[in-house]
């Protein structure tokens, strides 16, 4: 689904990545969504239109809590093989709110 303004999008590529500005752009045209966004310049912009956002990590824990992974641990293993980056401190505290300290 592509977002129907280009104008929005345009000016939100201006500060942003073409994939961060179409989302962005696209959860506008939606309006009651969730964008599921880690980039922190993103999530800021998302914010400040009055956008409702997660990220990835918020994906796993409500994922772990609706019973679709069984274990956080394990999926971010195989996520972190990939270019996600997270801090040892932000794992520590994710693994604790799943219940995986």
């Amino acid at each position: 689904m592509n977002p129907i303004n280009d104008t929005i999008k345009e000016v939100i590529e201006a500060s942003l990545d073409i994939g961060e500005a179409s989302a962005i752009a696209l959860a506008i045209e939606l309006r009651d969504c969730l964008l599921v966004i880690d980039d922190l310049k993103g999530r800021k912009i998302a914010h400040h239109l009055g956008i409702s956002i997660t990220g990835t990590l918020g994906v796993l824990i409500e994922a772990k809590q609706a019973g679709v992974i069984p274990s956080v641990k394990e999926v971010l293993l195989k996520i972190k093989q990939s270019n996600f980056r997270i801090t040892p401190h932000l794992e520590i505290l994710l693994l604790k709110k799943a219940g995986e300290e």
